[in-house]
């Protein structure tokens, strides 16, 4: 049953994406909320077809440190689905996109179109400065500003390997951190099949302004792996 409901799902999910990737060609001589709209349409119809194809909820825990205006949230990252379903859960978000992903054919254009955060990995601190100063003009248009600090997908269990991406941000920008811990690895990876349970997302009090940079990042990197650890144990 659990391949039969990954089939399923993954039928809509590539169905779903290119569809709504080509329609949403229409949006790019339209403003960026034509685009935005598009973005959350699809993530919900993602995470409509999880909860009836492939017998997965979603959860969000934490709601009171939900962002609604301009914000910095530093996320754990596992699955794919790190990404789609923010578009859904925060008012305006922007991703920190390596510049790789600009190739994905519409994809990519889509990203552009959407103003995220391109970084070129291999520039350093040319690369950081970039970040930072984009950054600050996201924080402009009052966009929640998403970065995940291991830089790439990590495996379930796993420490998280925390780049220094996200410490630039935080001393740059001056302003709270948004931890977020999830479970999605658990239930969608990079394999085929989809596990049934929850799905939760759990933004955690915000890490205040101010620290000393080798006690943010201890900070960070205890409260996310803590608690996703935790969401992990649970065994939703």
């Amino acid at each position: 049953m659990i391949y039969l409901r990954s089939f399923l799902f993954q039928l809509f999910f590539w169905l779903w994406s290119a569809g709504m990737a080509i329609f949403m060609i229409v949006t790019f001589p339209l403003p960026r909320g034509a685009n935005r709209a598009c973005m959350t349409l699809w993530s919900k119809g993602l995470i409509l077809a999880l909860r009836w194809l492939a017998d997965v909820k979603v959860e969000i825990r934490g709601r009171e440190n939900l962002p609604t205006g301009a914000a910095l949230v530093a996320a754990k990252h596992q699955s794919m689905f790190d990404v789609f379903s923010q578009f859904a859960i925060l008012p305006d978000a922007c991703f920190v996109m390596k510049k790789e992903l600009l190739m994905v054919p519409l994809f990519g254009w889509h990203g552009l179109k959407a103003d995220m955060i391109v970084v070129d990995r291999a520039g350093h601190s040319a690369a950081l400065k970039k970040l930072v100063r984009d950054a600050i003009e996201r924080m402009k248009e009052t966009r929640q500003v998403v970065i995940f600090p291991e830089g790439t997908r990590g495996g379930v269990g796993q420490p998280g390997d925390y780049k220094p991406g996200i410490a630039a941000l935080y001393r740059e920008l001056d302003m709270p951190v948004v931890p977020l811990a999830l479970n999605c690895g658990g239930h969608w990876n990079k394999g085929f099949a989809i596990k049934p349970g929850t799905i939760v997302f759990h933004y955690l009090e915000p890490i205040p302004a101010g620290l000393k940079r080798a006690e943010f990042m201890r900070e960070l990197q205890t409260r996310i792996d803590t608690a996703t650890k935790a969401l992990e144990d649970e065994g939703l």
